[in-house]
Parts: structure tokens; sequence; C-alpha cells
């Protein structure tokens, strides 16, 4: 059963990495050490696993489990963790929903199948979430993806969701466009049920969380989760000045986190904790890559920029 019965997703929610070793096996103590160090953030509403972060697409069902119980081990009595569910199929994503429910995870963080790339309907769109809502009681997160993609679903099917799937109670949103977030924003936070809107748009996310959104759901809280709580506390408080001061420091993070190819982001953010002392190693599962020194050079000037590493510090430096 869930341990934090009740959440609603709102807030700030990091999604946590998930360290592998020299075997591309989960390095389970490394794991652990991470949870606890992003959960002993103050401000934070919850934690998030099984995500883009942690490399879902290349973890099987039994590793997901896994590292859900780990994670339920190492902070489900601080915090409600939020699990992500990445698949295809109806079927296969009501199967990790029945999971984790069992699991006590306090969430789900569902994921596009990938098929709608070819073209979606608004009630494949309700098919599919109500063959999750159907295996777990617990509140879902629609994560919603660009429309270039055909993975993001259009305004109207996100509102059909919204009033036919009772426990939606939040999107994650990575519409990748201003007028389309404030859009989501303006129609979902407002409905006789509102449903929270929680920001993804870490490369501009001073600029979403000035819109209004209730929360924000991102990786790069792997790393930052201090600055985005201060800093969405800022915007909640209307004081944009201090705001602005952390923002100052976010974007040269953001900026080389969130550079082309977006698929390396997590990378960039392991070796990021790599640098500070956090993590032992960054290995990543192919079809990523070692990231080369240049790139590596990249993110330790802008963690020196943002005030988290010393200029010219070593490799080693925490």
């Amino acid at each position: 059963m869930p341990r934090h019965r009740g959440f609603v997703p709102q807030g700030v929610i990091p999604a946590v990495l998930l360290p592998f070793d020299d075997e591309l096996a989960i390095d389970e103590a490394s794991f652990r050490a991470h949870l606890r160090a992003v959960a002993a953030t103050g401000g934070l509403a919850a934690v998030t696993v099984n995500a883009h972060s942690t490399e879902v697409a290349s973890c099987s069902f039994e590793e997901q489990r896994r590292v859900l119980d780990i994670a339920g081990d190492a902070i489900g009595d601080r915090l409600p963790l939020v699990n992500g569910v990445w698949a295809d199929g109806s079927l296969e994503a009501a199967r990790i929903a029945r999971m984790a429910t069992q699991a006590g995870a306090s969430a789900l963080l569902v994921f596009p199948p990938a098929p709608f790339t070819l073209g979606q309907t608004a009630d494949m769109a309700l098919a599919h979430f109500k063959r999750i809502a159907d295996a777990s009681d617990l509140p879902i997160i629609v994560f919603q993806y660009p429309l270039a993609t055909g993975q993001g679903y259009p305004g109207e099917t996100l509102l059909r969701l919204a009033q036919e799937v009772p426990t939606i109670a939040a999107i994650k949103d990575w519409a990748g466009n201003v007028p389309q977030h404030e859009m989501h924003i303006r129609l979902l936070q407002n409905l006789p049920r509102p449903v929270n809107v929680l920001t993804t748009h870490s490369a501009w996310l001073l600029s979403s969380l000035v819109l209004g959104c209730n929360g924000l759901l991102s990786g790069s809280g792997s790393v930052i989760a201090d600055l985005q709580a201060q800093l969405f506390a800022a915007v909640q408080a209307g004081d944009l000045a201090t705001a602005r001061r952390l923002n100052d420091r976010i974007y040269p993070l953001a900026s080389v986190f969130y550079a082309e190819p977006w698929s390396d982001m997590h990378n960039r953010m392991k070796e990021a904790l790599v640098l500070l002392g956090r993590l032992p190693r960054a290995v990543v599962r192919p079809p990523l890559v070692k990231l080369g020194g240049a790139e590596i050079e990249r993110i330790r000037a802008a963690l020196a920029q943002s005030g988290h590493l010393a200029p010219k510090a070593g490799r080693d430096a925490a």
C-alpha cells in the first residue's frame, strides 16, 4: 500500500538518477546514497523513480520493481514516491501500475505510448489511461510531450482525460512552447476538479513557473533540487528579485544539461554528480555512450558558474 495515502502531485518533485557499475548493473549502494542526498533537501514534495532520469527504457520490469523497492526502503518513509509507467502497450502499462501500487508508490507518472508517434485519437488515449486507472487507484500524472512528436495530447484530449479519468491529478508539461503551456495552466488548474500543471521546462524554468504552475517535476533536480525548491518558493511568494538571482545560478547548468542531443541530458547530470563527488562514476547504458572530455569540462565550468564547484577544482572535488 502507498506509504503516503492521499498524496496530491504538486510542489517540487525531483526525478533521481540511476547509477550503474562498470558491468552495467544497478549500483545499489550508490543509488541509496543518491536518494538520501536528494531527499535531504528541504522543500520537496516527492521524488520520482523509473522515469527518463533513471534510464527506464533500458530497465527490465524486474529492475524497475527493484528500483522502486530500493527507493521505498531508502526514503519512502520520508517522502512520497512517484513511479514512472513506461510501456508501449496498455496491458504492460497496467501491469507496471499494479506493481507500483503494491510496492508502495504514491502516484504514477504515465509516459505516452510510442505507437502514438504514428498517430492517435482521443479514444485511444482514453482507453490507455482507463486501463491504467482500472489497475490502480493511485493519482496519475499525465506526461504531456510536444505535439510535434505525435505523443503529445491535444487540448481537447487532455480535457476529456481530466473529465473521464477521475484519478488523473496532474500533468507533467513538456509542451515546449509558451502559449500551449499557458493554455494548459489556465485550462486544467481551473477545472471544477483541478488538474495541477507540473512544469518540466527546465531550460526556462523561471519563465514557466511565473505563468502559474503548481509544481515542477524535473531530472535536473537530481543535481540542483535545492535551487529548484528555493526558486519555486520565491515565485510562490511573489519575490521576483530572489527568483531572478536563483535563476542566474540555474541558467548555466540548464544550458549545459539541456543542450543537443537531449538524450544525453541525464548522462550530463551523472557527470555533474561525479564532479561534485556525489557519485563514484558516470556509467550509462547503451545506446547512450560516455561523454567526451570537452563536454565534461563544459559541465565543470557550469558548476563553477552556478556556485557549486570552485573554479579549476579537480574532478574529484566535493
